[in-house]
């Protein structure tokens, strides 16, 4: 049976915060950065997994893009992560528990990156070049996968990676069973949570739980159709993986408040704006 994802009382609990806890105790989440001129894709995942509630958000980037980033960033800390190599390095201190890696991170860099992220087995979202870059040879990248991992594709993307699946929902008026199984059927043969995302963005584990989240009717938010949108949502999932939620849980609550942050804006939306709309979402919900 799939699940509809709207407010319950368990995300509730799952979004507050615990008066005796402090920053360590809610994670510390890593977004990897693309080259000179790419970084603003991670500056946005980045924000989002820190207005969600990470204790601790670091942007791990190039040298080519260091300094470029260092003057955008204030809260959010930043590491130099030349290669691969500094990636594994990285990844030995245990505190870093929930990674991003696709917005703007470029198709050669992902090659590189995503590889050693997931040799780290940590809570892992992979998004954008994270996913094209191995369009080509998506077994590849099935290989490779855990069950912490999350792959958020739009249609396009999803595509790319399960041509056979994306065939049955080629036609205009696929019913909306249909997406929802071929979802399932790609967590089942990726090994991990699948979020495909759309006005009706359907999510599946590996086990065969379903959830559905409409944005449709009254609760649409056509705004959302904006550059930088997906990598807001990208980074409230890590954000949430990083505080402790499943990948499951981390990917259907990031839906829900992605389309509420819209919803709270209105009309004139830019990704910027999404983070910054949390707050008011999380008085409104009694956190």
């Amino acid at each position: 049976m799939t699940h509809q994802i709207a407010l319950s009382e368990s995300m509730r609990a799952n979004l507050a915060k615990s008066p005796q806890a402090h920053k360590y105790g809610h994670g510390h989440a890593v977004i990897l950065s693309g080259g000179a001129g790419q970084g603003g894709a991670a500056r946005l995942a980045a924000r989002a997994a820190l207005r969600v509630g990470a204790g601790l958000v670091t942007i791990a980037a190039p040298t080519a893009s260091f300094y470029e980033q260092a003057a955008q960033l204030t809260a959010i800390m930043l590491a130099a992560l030349p290669d691969s190599y500094s990636l594994r390095g990285l990844l030995q201190d245990e505190r870093l528990n929930a990674l991003c890696l696709g917005p703007g991170l470029g198709r050669k860099r992902a090659l590189e990156m995503v590889p050693a992220a997931l040799w780290g087995a940590r809570a892992t979202v992979l998004d954008a070049d994270a996913l094209t870059a191995f369009d080509e040879e998506p077994e590849h990248l099935f290989t490779q996968l855990h069950e912490s991992v999350v792959l958020t594709p739009h249609m396009g993307e999803f595509r790319r990676l399960f041509p056979d699946l994306a065939d049955a929902l080629s036609a205009p008026e696929t019913p909306l069973s249909h997406k929802i199984e071929a979802t399932a059927k790609a967590a089942k043969r990726a090994g991990c949570t699948v979020l495909l995302k759309g006005a009706e963005t359907t999510i599946s584990d590996p086990s065969g739980k379903t959830a559905l989240h409409s944005a449709t009717g009254a609760r649409a938010a056509p705004w959302l159709a904006t550059a930088g949108a997906g990598d807001v949502l990208a980074g409230l999932i890590t954000g949430l993986m990083a505080r402790g939620l499943t990948p499951f849980d981390a990917a259907c609550t990031g839906a829900w408040l992605h389309v509420e942050a819209a919803r709270a804006f209105g009309p004139g939306l830019i990704a910027e704006d999404l983070p910054e709309m949390l707050p008011r979402v999380f008085r409104e919900i009694g956190l």
